[in-house]
């Protein structure tokens, strides 16, 4: 994978990112703890409040990162920028909109798997981050694209079926495009995206196949 930039350059972008957005990583960290507790309420707002969270997030992704920041090295970050704003959407009309995506605290392999997933995004994440020498400010803070995406795929796996298909395809994206990078970049905390990605597409296909022994 030919990068525009090299690991000093992309790093330079985190530490100037947090420093510009400061103290939004805290409430940022606020909503996605308030996302998980919501994963309890069984009511329809609590599903439509968790949608609109993610939103938010996505669109934060979107502007405040791609947009603002990480086109100073790279081009295409306007590209992923669009993609991430296509993902807020995405959950703004599918959750809050039409009110398709509903969660609830279950068993099972995927709603374990989803929880794994948030308590890396949220805690593992940024201390694996410290003891790796990627320290703060120049380290990826909850709010950046990859703890976005693994806090995102996390959450998703405790959707109730039936759920929209689209919710999953660009954090999956972000997935490949992360793991990538993660390799190029070495940021080997990044690598669990591969196993978000994979948890993702399953969730994807699992509930086309529903959809079609369902017709």
């Amino acid at each position: 994978m030919q990068l525009p930039f090299d690991a000093e350059a992309f790093f330079e972008v985190f530490a100037a990112y947090n420093a510009a957005v400061w103290p939004a990583q805290v409430g940022l960290s606020a909503l996605a703890l308030l996302a998980v507790v919501l994963l309890g309420v069984r009511a329809a707002w609590a599903g439509a409040l968790i949608a609109a969270i993610l939103a938010i997030v996505w669109a934060w992704v979107a502007v405040a990162y791609h947009a603002l920041h990480f086109a100073r090295i790279n081009p295409a970050a306007y590209a992923f920028a669009a993609a991430s704003g296509v993902g807020a959407a995405v959950f703004a009309w599918q959750g809050v909109v039409r009110r398709r995506m509903r969660f609830a605290w279950r068993g099972g392999a995927a709603p374990a798997a989803g929880g794994a997933l948030v308590v890396y995004a949220l805690v593992a994440y940024p201390v694996l981050s410290h003891f790796l020498g990627h320290r703060y400010p120049a380290m990826p803070t909850f709010g950046l694209p990859c703890p976005t995406t693994l806090f995102t795929i996390g959450v998703l796996a405790f959707m109730l079926p039936p759920y929209p298909r689209s919710a999953f395809a660009v954090p999956v994206l972000w997935c490949a495009v992360g793991v990538q990078a993660a390799f190029a970049l070495g940021v080997p905390q990044d690598l669990v995206l591969g196993v978000a990605g994979v948890l993702g597409a399953a969730l994807m296909a699992r509930r086309r196949q529903r959809a079609i022994w369902h017709h």
